[in-house]
């Protein structure tokens, strides 16, 4: 059964920024290990500890994606607090996103960007068309806390660093 909805757009956007995510840049790299892609997500989550899955959420339109899903791997890369000008120039379409960009090969051969918290490597297991989006579903073949820095976080419309209670 579909659902019928009338929800304003703007309505429901603005809502849920007042949800804080974090903030990931997906990057991929072609057989010959030249990085590909790369976007940025906020729409990162686990999804199973067995087997290890994750999903983020591409939109429809992306430009970056494709080439992502081609490849059928992945490297998640969660953004320390100080990393927001990275966030917005991967969030741009088109262009060479990795020029100027400091990275590295991780042990399987994806680009795992500097400064980053997190980088978790993955395998394609699935894509699930989801209304203006797909949810892509990796399974988790490594993971590495990089440094200990903060998380980026974007909330109502702007980034912040987490609060600490």
């Amino acid at each position: 059964m579909q659902a019928t909805t009338t929800m304003d757009p703007a309505v429901f956007r603005s809502t849920l920024s007042k949800y804080p995510t974090g903030v990931s840049i997906i990057t991929s790299a072609d057989e010959n290990g030249r990085p590909v892609g790369g976007m940025t997500a906020g729409t990162f989550t686990s999804v199973s500890l067995d087997p290890p899955l994750v999903a983020f959420l591409p939109a429809k339109t992306s430009t970056s994606w494709p080439s992502i899903e081609e490849t059928g791997r992945f490297c998640i890369n969660i953004l320390s607090a100080d990393q927001a000008s990275l966030c917005k120039a991967f969030a741009v379409p088109g262009g060479d996103k990795f020029d100027g960009v400091d990275w590295y090969h991780s042990q399987s051969g994806l680009p795992v960007l500097d400064g980053v918290i997190i980088s978790i490597e993955c395998e394609l297991r699935d894509t699930i068309d989801a209304g203006d989006h797909v949810i892509a579903m990796g399974e988790v073949t490594n993971m590495e806390i990089v440094n200990d820095a903060e998380p980026l976080i974007f909330h109502g419309g702007k980034f912040n660093r987490p609060l600490l209670i």
